[in-house]
């Protein structure tokens, strides 16, 4: 019976006076105005190198005794830097339901490994995880000496197991900036669909940094999740239309 893990992530980038005066330098090289500066600080949250993870959302999914998929659980897991290393998880139930646990960043990498540990043969359904989610968990993970359960770059670019990537589907391997195979950012996508977008609530990517500085943990959780959710329902279109 295939049972799925439907994952995303949000990231915020760390302090810049966290980075050494070398590291600051390396970053701003090629950046000449101060507005080119700013716009460097800001993508800081793309790379494990220069951003933390804030929160892991999950759904965990499966057929049903009629052969339906159906959704068995809703999971996430937050960071706080409130948290030390050797502080318990805390556990709260946001507004849809889901379990969240909060954490360190290291605590919550470490249940995320977990996690997946204990579905060794679940698939794994991202938009555009290959690229970034996967990568980033990869690479966070061994900067914090946390051993990763799986391989999630495993594979090629075009041929990979256990895991299906909605942005690959939607672009047949292979995206370009024009045409039909295009590549759309999921809040195009999931409009596109009629999926409720996860911005809808007024919350997207960009203002993540400024709400994990805030420590509105919650919030951020709330707004992963939701790209989880609509995730998982895009994925049932393409599974019926076009997989």
């Amino acid at each position: 019976m295939n049972e799925y893990i439907v994952f995303d992530i949000e990231t915020s980038s760390v302090n810049w006076d966290e980075l050494s005066n070398s590291q600051q330098e390396y970053l701003i090289r090629r950046a000449d105005t101060p507005d080119e500066i700013e716009k460097t600080k800001f993508e800081m949250s793309l790379s494990p190198f220069t951003a933390q993870v804030v929160c892991i959302g999950l759904i965990f999914a499966q057929k049903n005794e009629l052969g339906e998929l159906e959704i068995k659980a809703k999971s996430s897991f937050s960071a706080s830097n409130s948290f030390g290393e050797d502080s318990p998880l805390e556990k709260t139930e946001l507004a849809d339901g889901t379990i969240n646990l909060t954490g360190s960043e290291k605590v919550i990498l470490e249940k995320f490994w977990k996690t997946l540990e204990g579905h060794p043969r679940a698939i794994l359904l991202s938009f555009n995880g290959r690229n970034f989610d996967c990568p980033f968990l990869m690479l966070r993970s061994a900067l914090l000496r946390v051993k990763a359960s799986r391989n999630l770059m495993q594979g090629t670019k075009f041929n990979y197991d256990k895991h299906i990537d909605l942005a690959d589907q939607l672009t047949f391997f292979s995206g370009s900036f024009y045409g039909p195979t295009r590549r759309y950012n999921f809040d195009f996508y999931s409009q596109a669909f009629g999926i409720v977008s996860p911005k809808s609530a007024g919350v997207d990517g960009s203002m993540v940094p400024q709400l994990f500085r805030d420590g509105k943990t919650d919030i951020i959780a709330e707004y992963c999740m939701r790209d989880v959710v609509a995730t998982w329902e895009l994925y049932l279109i393409l599974r019926e239309y076009l997989m």
